[in-house]
């Protein structure tokens, strides 16, 4: 897997479940990849259909390859926060191609179906430090002309 930078575009979500009974819930994403977590602020009063428009960074390094984990939640005052769903995005993709515009995918809780969040990816690969054919460069050597 490569080195680089994945940015994250969370832009919105639609057919939540409301876990709020009498009033529209205040939905947050909670981002993570390997060790790495990126809140979002709180769509506060959003209800089912919440729109964030936040874009999030996480460093790739060389390892196994793994999915950016996606964790909906209902901020309360005065209790704990709920659940209100999950998703996973695989990134094999991604890092092959290095971009995906935004789609939704679908949000699960107890393994049934509650709603789609809306995200777009985008890689960019961090550059060898070793050879780069196009200038020459041969770890710190230049190529000479002759």
């Amino acid at each position: 897997m490569p080195e680089g930078t994945l940015e994250v575009n969370l832009v919105s979500a639609k057919g939540l479940e409301n876990t709020d009974v009498l009033f529209n819930m205040d939905p947050y994403v909670i981002l993570s990849y390997k060790t790495q977590e990126k809140k979002s602020n709180v769509a506060s009063g959003k209800g089912s259909n919440p729109e964030w428009n936040e874009t999030f960074l996480f460093n790739i390094s060389s390892s196994d390859s793994t999915d950016l984990k996606i964790k909906i939640m209902d901020s309360d005052t005065g209790s704990a926060d709920d659940l209100v769903g999950h998703a996973s995005v695989p990134l094999d993709a991604l890092f092959h191609d290095g971009d995906i515009p935004a789609k939704s995918y679908n949000v699960m809780k107890d393994d049934a179906y509650c709603g789609e969040i809306r995200i777009g990816l985008n890689f960019t690969a961090q550059r060898s430090r070793d050879f780069d054919p196009a200038d020459g460069n041969m770890g710190g050597w230049k190529q000479s002309g002759d």
